[in-house]
């Protein structure tokens, strides 16, 4: 069956829904290789220049695996990914938007993503790139470490908190927060940098150091995943408060 492209082109493609996760498809491209897609909430914008896909008069963007930890833990099995249509959810570590643009189309118009964001010029690319086109999206130009200071811009409590900061504390940054932010029972996903945090430790070493924090700060570990190919010495840490 033939369908548009973004381009206006008109290819053989076909896009289903993820079976597992919401608002998440599956989308096989003309070569037969299958990719990770998210429905357009910016339609006719790319945002860091992912394909464009037409399909049954729906607009989806392909999600790259190699850009987004999120994607490649998707691909790589992860059983857990909380964050779902209608969802509040706090996003530290935002950067240009690249991840933090698929979770607001999975959140939809009814849900909202609060991307807190350190560096100024990755915050300004966000703005301008991302947020103008999304009014599900709040920018927070504050630093993770202190969720004191942006209290007051995150309205009640978030659902899910996504945490991909290269600090040496992940997973204390990650739960500073959730005691602030994430509601009774809320979920966390966790991209642990292995070498942001102790270049002279082996990565499994690392994962279950943060792993040992997070279970410390009241957390139950769903599983650990790691992210290679798509992201070396990275792996996805999936809990619950």
């Amino acid at each position: 069956m033939k369908k548009e492209c973004g381009a206006g082109v008109d290819v053989n493609i076909r896009i289903v829904p993820h079976p597992e996760f919401p608002a998440v498809f599956k989308a096989t491209l003309e070569d037969g290789s299958q990719r990770l897609a998210t429905r357009n909430l910016a339609v006719g914008r790319s945002v860091y220049g992912e394909r464009l896909l037409r399909y049954a008069g729906v607009e989806y963007r392909v999600w790259d695996a190699f850009r987004s930890k999120l994607a490649a833990a998707i691909f790589n099995g992860v059983k857990n990914v909380p964050i779902k249509p209608g969802h509040a959810v706090l996003y530290l570590g935002a950067a240009s938007g690249t991840t933090a643009s698929h979770v607001s189309d999975i959140v939809g118009e009814k849900g909202h993503v609060y991307c807190v964001e350190f560096a100024s010029r990755s915050i300004r690319e966000l703005v301008n790139n991302v947020c103008v086109h999304r009014l599900n999206m709040s920018p927070i130009l504050e630093d993770a470490r202190l969720p004191e200071k942006y209290k007051m811009l995150v309205q009640g409590k978030v659902d899910d908190i996504y945490c991909d900061v290269a600090q040496p504390e992940q997973a204390k940054i990650l739960a500073d927060n959730a005691d602030k932010f994430l509601k009774d029972s809320g979920w966390a996903m966790l991209a642990v940098k292995a070498q942001s945090i102790d270049v002279t430790k082996e990565p499994k070493e690392v994962y279950q150091s943060e792993v040992k924090i997070l279970k410390k700060r009241g957390f139950g570990i769903k599983e650990v995943v790691l992210l290679e190919p798509y992201d070396k010495a990275h792996a996805m840490i999936v809990a619950q408060k």
